[in-house]
């Protein structure tokens, strides 16, 4: 069951079952329209969902008020967050009105479940998880550190790093950039042509300038890996534990082993210490920790939201507020009034 249209004959309410396929069929075949991340959350939820209605004798397609509220409170039952839950109910909506239906989610009873799991989770003690912010110290000590290595694994997770928390892009954004990317300014930094990103798909794309330091650490891996020559190479590509790069690759790495180099800084700084979670996540640095880190940085130095949101190409004011959130909470207003040096006695 890894395709939508395999689905679409099962579990369904009524006789609109041809009308019904040949609308996911349509679905299935633009899903190019989608990012690869949702595409997979996307199957991962049906395939969960469609257990469920199976174990449970319930319909699929078109899914009820009824059964959509059950559904909630099962995932609920499981322990799993209200974001997880939430995103179950959102691409199930999602893939009814694709598939030309009316969404359960829209149900007065389904909205209600939703705020009742919602309010539950809030008052038992539940908070939205954060990655552990990677700042400039951890930077410089990480720098310190690799910057000298024979290891070309050493070179390339410093690379890595670098452009991570120098640019704030997504590790999946990362993952794709190419030899061909780089140019150079006038004063021989780098460049990235970095093409599109989750939040901004256009055609003249965006670009990331490099730091005369992390300009410096990119092009230390480039040629120690010998990549300069092969610009459709990916600049961020396995390493043989010979000390060689394993072969000049178009193809991304992989999210685990992108993971795999937060989790070595991770053990090169030292710090390995957890932090207390609700639901046992982001205990370490993880691929969001440079993003995490760089927007709290410069929130410390007093960059403007509006300037961070754009160094992060983020499109919403909360999503960033999350993150910041510690910083910005002694910038408040009513702190500022209670230490003011003239209060009146």
């Amino acid at each position: 069951m890894n395709d939508i249209s395999g689905f679409s004959g099962l579990a369904l309410s009524g006789g609109a079952g041809d009308d019904l396929t040949a609308k996911l069929a349509a679905f299935v075949r633009h899903r190019e329209a989608f990012s690869p991340n949702t595409w997979r959350q996307l199957l991962s939820v049906m395939r969960i969902c469609w257990r469920w209605t199976q174990e449970n004798r319930r319909s699929f397609l078109p899914m009820s008020p009824e059964d959509m509220q059950d559904y909630l409170f099962y995932l609920e039952s499981l322990g799993r967050s209200t974001s997880t839950i939430s995103v179950h109910a959102a691409l199930m909506s999602m893939l009814h009105r694709n598939a030309g239906l009316v969404p359960p989610t829209v149900s007065p009873d389904v909205v209600r479940a939703k705020k009742k799991i919602n309010r539950t989770a809030v008052i038992s003690g539940e908070r939205t998880g954060q990655a552990v912010p990677f700042c400039r110290p951890d930077l410089n000590r990480l720098d310190a550190a690799w910057k000298s290595s024979p290891r070309l694994q050493h070179l390339r997770d410093l690379a890595f790093v670098h452009v991570a928390y120098s640019t704030l892009l997504r590790m999946s954004e990362l993952s794709r950039l190419r030899v061909r990317d780089i140019s150079r300014a006038a004063d021989g930094r780098i460049i990235l042509d970095v093409g599109w990103t989750k939040t901004i798909l256009q055609s003249g794309g965006i670009v990331k300038a490099l730091s005369a330091r992390s300009s410096e650490r990119l092009m230390d891996w480039i040629n120690a890996a010998g990549l300069a020559g092969e610009p459709d190479a990916v600049l961020f590509c396995p390493i043989h534990r010979s000390n060689k790069i394993t072969s000049v690759t178009e193809v991304p790495m992989s999210a685990p082993c992108l993971e795999d180099i937060w989790r070595r800084a991770r053990r090169l700084a030292g710090e390995m210490h957890r932090v207390k979670t609700n639901k046992g996540r982001y205990s370490s640095w993880s691929g969001h920790s440079a993003r995490v880190g760089a927007a709290q940085d410069m929130a410390r130095k007093g960059i403007s939201i509006a300037q961070i949101m754009q160094e992060g190409t983020w499109t919403q004011t909360q999503t960033l507020m999350r993150y910041i959130r510690m910083v910005e909470a002694h910038k408040g207003a009513m702190v500022g009034l209670m230490e003011m040096d003239n209060w009146p006695d």
